[in-house]
C-alpha cells in the first residue's frame, strides 16, 4: 500500500521540473499547490472568458460609433436575450447580423 502510494504520487509529478518530480515530500506538496492553482483556475478561466467577449463586443461597438456599455443597455432596453458570448462570436464571425441587430436597436 505505502509503495502504490508514492508509485501513484511519483506518476502525478511526471514532468515537473527539480526535486519535486522524484523526492516524496517535495512531490506531496507540489500535487497540493497544483491542485489549488487548478481549483482557482477553472473558475478564473470564466471571469477570463467574460474579460475577453467584452474587449470583441466593445470593439465591433467602437466602430458603429456606440460604447460597450451604451450597446448593452439598449440591447437590455430593447430586451435582447443575447449573452456576452453569443454577441462576441456575432461580432467576430457574422459582423453583418449584429450590425443589422445593432441598427434596429438604436432607433
Amino acid at each position: 500500500m505505502h509503495a502504490k502510494r508514492r508509485r501513484n504520487l511519483l506518476r502525478q509529478v511526471k514532468g515537473y521540473k527539480w526535486g519535486r518530480k522524484k523526492l516524496i515530500k517535495a512531490a506531496r506538496t507540489a500535487t497540493l499547490k497544483a491542485g489549488q492553482h487548478a481549483f482557482a483556475d477553472r473558475r478564473r478561466k470564466k471571469a477570463d472568458f467574460r474579460r475577453l467577449w467584452q474587449i470583441k463586443i466593445n470593439a465591433f461597438a467602437r466602430e458603429h460609433n456606440l460604447t460597450y456599455s451604451r450597446l448593452m443597455n439598449l440591447l437590455k432596453k430593447n430586451k435582447v436575450a443575447l449573452d456576452r458570448k453569443i454577441l462576441a462570436d456575432l461580432a467576430v464571425n457574422n459582423k453583418t447580423v449584429l450590425a443589422n441587430l445593432i441598427s434596429r436597436v438604436n432607433k
